[in-house]
């Protein structure tokens, strides 16, 4: 605790100039957590099976998805799914199969294994590219599309990490049932309580004070989270539909919740940052042998952006937009957690799976958040220069 409260001080005075600059507040607690961990300073004992490392990493990605459901509601994903539509329709499944092709052949991962860090690394997460997402000069089609995305694609990849995970493990029954009783579980838990609890408010008998309203969205995301945990139901796919729950029948809670939730979330991912760098070290990277940084590098710059090229063809969309969206796929949380999950699973070559996951993520983390600011800004001078060709300008809108 100690130390998340320097580095978030520091974090804190230098936030003004991070949004100025390629400066990452992501990558400033992600450094701390390796220069603190127990391979480097010694300064955190932590290990891949400390429990606090699962929690901060669960409780982080509930936050962010349940924030990230609650930007758009049913509405919003209804009338604008097309382009969303062919990232996770066509884009997730190309990106997952490119990604085991080249840890097949390249790192040489047996293809159970290959086909589960496809899986892993499948996912994206916009909080690493928040400088583009949430800047209002972005196209708000292309803002809407990574928002979207990412907000859905965690849990599509869900099912695909427990099954690759069964079979890399050999069980012979898969337990599809089971998986598929848990993924329900979780949206019918993310539609139910929300739906529920704002329908309450609406009585006359009761009324939410204006000090207190922030804490209705509180509530249920922590309602929806402990009825997850209680039912056994996908936390990650209640959260995201529980937002998205709040933002269609609740939009003046959502309101209230917009700028607190943020904060919350954001909070928790800083923490998840620190303690997830901490199991990172200069050893720990130094044992991936050449093959692995290579994958690491194939999987952001070929893996995502190759299948989103195939993706978006006939798709109308600009190649100013189509380039940032391929570019923007940065590694999460949700990879996060699901690295942990083959730890905990023990399955033959785990240990090798996580250390090429980690890789890719830290990779990620640094060049993601230090590019978001400039690609963002490149749209804005698009948009100041007021003799722009009429071609070139419908490329960036």
């Amino acid at each position: 605790m100690l130390c998340f409260a320097v580095v978030l001080l520091l974090a804190v005075l230098v936030s003004s100039l991070a949004h100025r600059t390629i400066l990452s507040t992501a990558v400033l607690f992600l450094a701390a957590g390796i220069a603190l961990g127990p391979q480097t300073s010694g300064v955190l004992e932590l290990s891949a099976d400390s429990p606090v490392v699962a929690t901060l990493a669960e409780l982080a990605l509930f936050a962010v998805l349940f924030t990230d459901g609650m930007r758009v509601g049913w509405t919003d994903l209804r009338s604008a799914w097309r382009l969303p539509g062919r990232a996770l329709g066509w884009g997730l499944p190309l990106t997952l199969g490119i990604t085991a092709v080249v840890a097949h052949y390249l790192v040489g991962l047996d293809w159970p294994q290959a086909l589960l860090i496809g899986a892993i690394l499948a996912p994206t997460d916009p909080v690493f590219a928040s400088a583009l997402v949430g800047n209002q000069r972005v196209p708000a089609r292309l803002r809407h599309l990574l928002n979207v995305e990412s907000g859905v694609n965690d849990g599509l990849a869900l099912p695909f990490v427990m099954v690759f995970l069964a079979v890399a493990a050999g069980a012979e029954d898969l337990h599809l049932g089971e998986l598929g009783l848990e993924l329900a579980m979780g949206v019918v838990i993310g539609v139910a309580v929300p739906w529920l609890a704002i329908r309450l408010e609406r009585l006359k008998i009761f009324s939410a004070s204006t000090q207190y309203e922030p804490l209705n969205a509180v509530a249920i995301g922590v309602l929806v989270l402990a009825l997850g945990k209680t039912l056994h139901g996908n936390l990650f796919l209640a959260a995201f539909a529980a937002g998205v729950t709040v933002a269609t029948f609740g939009p003046r809670q959502r309101a209230a919740f917009e700028h607190f939730g943020e904060l919350i979330s954001e909070t928790l991912k800083l923490a998840a940052l620190l303690v997830f760098g901490a199991l990172i070290s200069v050893e720990f990277l130094g044992e991936i042998s050449w093959q692995g940084w290579l994958f690491a590098v194939f999987a952001l710059v070929l893996a995502r952006p190759t299948a989103l090229a195939l993706s978006f063809i006939g798709s109308g969309l600009g190649r100013r937009e189509q380039f940032a969206a391929m570019w923007f796929g940065p590694k999460g949380f949700a990879s996060v957690v699901y690295g942990l999950l083959v730890l905990e699973a023990g399955i033959p070559g785990a240990d090798e799976v996580f250390h090429l996951v980690a890789l890719t993520i830290v990779l990620s983390i640094v060049a993601h958040s230090s590019t978001d600011i400039v690609v963002a800004r490149s749209f804005t001078e698009v948009d100041l220069v007021p003799d722009k060709k009429p071609a070139e300008a419908a490329d960036c809108h």
